[in-house]
Formats: C-alpha cells, sequence, structure tokens
C-alpha cells in the first residue's frame, strides 16, 4: 500500500508516496520549484494556473514509480494563509495572495477599529492582520471593485485544485479554513459578523468539512491522465503547520513543535475543545478534535543570511566553532530581528530591524551571536505566552540543521530540552500518518526519527532571560 502526498510549500511543490509506516518510499519524491512574485509594493502572490501545472506535473512523474501502482489515498498539505478569486466557470480571476502580502496593511488597521479585536481573535484565533483574509477582502473589495463584482467565490488554493480535478464545488477543511481569520473556531462555520462586515454571502467561500471528507470520483479527463488514482480518495488539504506538528511527533500538548527555516514557528497541540487563545498567538486547527495553539515570527533562516551577506563572516565551519565557544549574551547587543516585519507576538505593521549597542570593539561575530540570539529571544516571548508551559521541544528546519550552536541557543533561550529530528518531509509525513488516523491509528503511533537531544544550560538560562528582558525593553520604547 502506498500513500500520496502533496506538499504545496512556500518555496517548492512536491509530490512523494510513503508506505503504511509512514515511511518515506525510496526515490519517490518529485519536486519542482514555486514561483513567487515579490514586489517592492508588498506584493507576494503566485500565478494560480502556473502553479496548478506544476502541481500536476508533480504527479504525472511520480505516478511513473513503480510503487503508484498501489496508491490506496491521496493527501495534500499547503502554504497557508493562501486565497485567491475564482470566475463562474471555475476559472481563476487573480493570483494566489499568500499570507506575506502586506498590500491591504492599511485596511487591516482599518478594521481593528471596526471590531472588538479581542473578540474576533477568540472568536476565530486570529488576530486581525494583513496576514489573514478580512483585510485582504476588504482591499480587493475597494481597489478592485469590477474583480470583486465578477469573483463567484474565494477560495484557498487546495479547494481550486480539487474543484479542478473533480469537477465539483469540493469544501475546504477546517484546517485550511482556521489560517484564513474568517472560521469561527466554536461552531466550526464561516463567521457570520466578518461576513456581514466585509459584504461576502457565505456561498461565495467553499463549504466546510473535516480533512477526512474524502473526494472520490476524479473527471474523466483526469481519470484518463492519472489511471492510478482514477479510484482513490482524495482527502482535504491541512495547514502545513498543522501537518508539521503531527510529522514531528508533537501531538500532545506538553511538546512544543519548533520549525526554522526561512521564518520561524513555536506551535502546541491542544485537546480542549475551545482552549483560550493567548495574547499575540493564534489557534488553529488541525481537525476537528485538535487545535493547534502558537505563534510565527516573521524571522528565522533569513536572519543567519541576512547576516552573512551583510558583514564579514568566517566560513560556516569557523564560525559555527566560534559561536559555540562564547558565553551567552557575551556581546552587549540587542537584537531585534524584524527586518521581514512582525507577526506573533506584537504583531506590529510597521516593525522593522533594530541593533543596539553597537561600540568600536563590536565585531562580525558579536554581530552574528546577537542576531541569532535574537531570533531564539523572540520565540521565547512566545513560549511565554502559552497559557501552561511545555515540557521540551521538537526541532526541525534546515536552519537549525547546519547550526548546532542555534540550537543550543534556542534551548538556553526556552529554557528547555530540545530534541532534534533526522527526518526529513515532516508536513508530507504528518499527511501521511493522518490518513492512516482515518483508518484507526494512533497519532502518536509513529513516533519520528531523532537526532541529539540539547539540554539548557545554567547559564545560558540566566543569560538569556536577562537579555529578553533587554530586547523587550526595547520594543517597548520603539513601538508601544
Amino acid at each position: 500500500m502506498a500513500l500520496l502526498i502533496l506538499d504545496i510549500g512556500s518555496s517548492s511543490v512536491r509530490a512523494l508516496l510513503f508506505d503504511e509506516r509512514a515511511l518515506l518510499i525510496p526515490d519517490a519524491v518529485i519536486r519542482r520549484e514555486t514561483p513567487f512574485e515579490i514586489r517592492e509594493d508588498g506584493a507576494a502572490e503566485v500565478d494560480a494556473n502556473h502553479l496548478r501545472r506544476l502541481v500536476e506535473a508533480c504527479i504525472d512523474d511520480l505516478l511513473a514509480h513503480p510503487a503508484a501502482n498501489t496508491i490506496s489515498m491521496v493527501g495534500m498539505t499547503t502554504f497557508v494563509g493562501n486565497l485567491l478569486g475564482v470566475g463562474a466557470n471555475g476559472n481563476p480571476l487573480t493570483p494566489v495572495y499568500t499570507y506575506a502580502d502586506t498590500r491591504c496593511a492599511g485596511d487591516a488597521l482599518g478594521l481593528i477599529g471596526e471590531l472588538d479585536a479581542e473578540a474576533v481573535h477568540q472568536r476565530t484565533g486570529c488576530l486581525i492582520h494583513s496576514a489573514y483574509h478580512p483585510a485582504k477582502l476588504r482591499w480587493l473589495r475597494r481597489t478592485q471593485p469590477e474583480l470583486w463584482e465578477k469573483a463567484r467565490c474565494w477560495v484557498d488554493f487546495g479547494a481550486y485544485l480539487y474543484q479542478g480535478w473533480f469537477s465539483k464545488a469540493v469544501p475546504c477543511s477546517y484546517s485550511v479554513a482556521s489560517w484564513g481569520g474568517l472560521l469561527n473556531r466554536k461552531v466550526l462555520a464561516w463567521d457570520g459578523e466578518w461576513l456581514q462586515l466585509l459584504g461576502v454571502r457565505a456561498d461565495q467561500l467553499p463549504p466546510l468539512a473535516d480533512y477526512d471528507a474524502m473526494q472520490t470520483g476524479l473527471s474523466d479527463a483526469y481519470a484518463r491522465r492519472w489511471p492510478a488514482l482514477r479510484n482513490a480518495p482524495f482527502a482535504l488539504a491541512i495547514g502545513d503547520g498543522a501537518a508539521a506538528n503531527i510529522g514531528s511527533g508533537a501531538v500532545q500538548p506538553n511538546t512544543a513543535a519548533l520549525t526554522v527555516g526561512t521564518t520561524a514557528a513555536l506551535r502546541r497541540v491542544s485537546l480542549a475543545s475551545l482552549p483560550s487563545v493567548p495574547s499575540g498567538l493564534w489557534g488553529y486547527r488541525i481537525d476537528a478534535a485538535h487545535h493547534l495553539i502558537g505563534g510565527a515570527a516573521n524571522e528565522g533562516g533569513n536572519i543567519f543570511r541576512w547576516v552573512r551577506d551583510a558583514i564579514q563572516l568566517p566560513d560556516r565551519a569557523a564560525l559555527e566553532a566560534a559561536l559555540l565557544k562564547r558565553p551567552p549574551d557575551g556581546h552587549g547587543l540587542t537584537f531585534l530581528p524584524l527586518l521581514a516585519g512582525e507577526r506573533s507576538p506584537g504583531w506590529k505593521l510597521n516593525a522593522s530591524g533594530t541593533i543596539h549597542g553597537l561600540r568600536l570593539s563590536t565585531d562580525p561575530i558579536d554581530i552574528a551571536q546577537a542576531a541569532l540570539e535574537g531570533v531564539a529571544l523572540r520565540l521565547a516571548a512566545i513560549a511565554a505566552q502559552f497559557a501552561t508551559p511545555v515540557q521540551s521541544a521538537v526541532a526541525s528546519g534546515g536552519a537549525l540543521e547546519q547550526s548546532p550552536a542555534w540550537v543550543q541557543m534556542m534551548a538556553d533561550a526556552l529554557a528547555l530540552p530540545i530534541t532534534t529530528l533526522a527526518e526529513q518531509e515532516l508536513s508530507a509525513r504528518g499527511i501521511a500518518i493522518l490518513l492512516l488516523a482515518t483508518n484507526g491509528h494512533a497519532l502518536a503511533g509513529f513516533p519520528p526519527k531523532v537526532g541529539s537531544m540539547v539540554q539548557p544550560r545554567d547559564i545560558g538560562i540566566t543569560a538569556l532571560k536577562s537579555a529578553r528582558e533587554r530586547q523587550a525593553a526595547l520594543y517597548a520604547q520603539l513601538y508601544q
């Protein structure tokens, strides 16, 4: 038995095959780069038809694998916070707008003044921000009224794909919907107050269902193109962060999943029926039974790259050796790593990066250390908002895999033992586990391969606690 997983990320599209033990089948990964367009006006979008062709090409190629003849189910994970408008014929009228598109920032500020922002936060799990759909829909209606009138429906990319493949309306999963800011998380329906304010009818959004509302019956054209999938059930798409938590084994509330790629996130599962959403954090869904509480930061591996590009540093091995030898917070700098703006926990639309404390004696490694510690401190600020402390964290992402020194900084800043993971393709693996769960398997029944455990050091905990207080004070001085 094989499971076909489609992983539509912000940097690449992948099609993969997993077996019944949630193990990646050898030589069963097909990848295409994702051509996002980033512009100075704040645009962050991708052409819907081109992205669809990339996904379909990955499937075409993967179905040549010998194990493709045994595919029993198909699952999907996508970058979330994505939105596109489609016409009456189901064809896209807009590009796919991503969470990183900031052209609606002014509309977000306006909406904050029209609603009880904290009531919205608790009702939907999302803050009023440019990353979410309400501000984007207000912006589109204001700036493109003719397009607004033509749009028959506003959908996520996963639902758009399925509508094209099955030639029928397909639901949006609770998971993906929760990332858009329009889902009432108590009743699992589109939020009536938002719809009324935005002038959006419920039938202009896709129906809602849990991820296990399987879709079957490919259209004739796609059944001929993909005969191995003709009778396969397709699960609804799941948000990439939710899938990564499952794939990393962080399925219990006492363990957080720490992901540091280009950006960073810290997430934990909640089994409560309707957990309160802490200030500055979000509350999304994995499925109807599992909530995901956490925060995402715009800073992560992009800060490491910026430091390497901006200042003269030794090669990676020499830098890593130097960082491991240095005392925590020994540079005297306070680094606010908000070079790409801010999401959790402050969500300030005008935030930018700041280094305080530079002296003539400051050297490039001081700045590099301060930058990496600065990211760790921001994640610690997210962790501090959890209603109850977590006991441990599992860590993944290319940025951490390349720097044991940074993992140690994270452990010290969070004051938590961190287990690094030796698994690849965590989001896709999470979808494989969720598919297996529809047949009665427990989510915790597929523990990931682990690398090493890094313990926090007393000296590091003390030093970085003080550093976090300085960072918070600098942030307050600039933005509060």
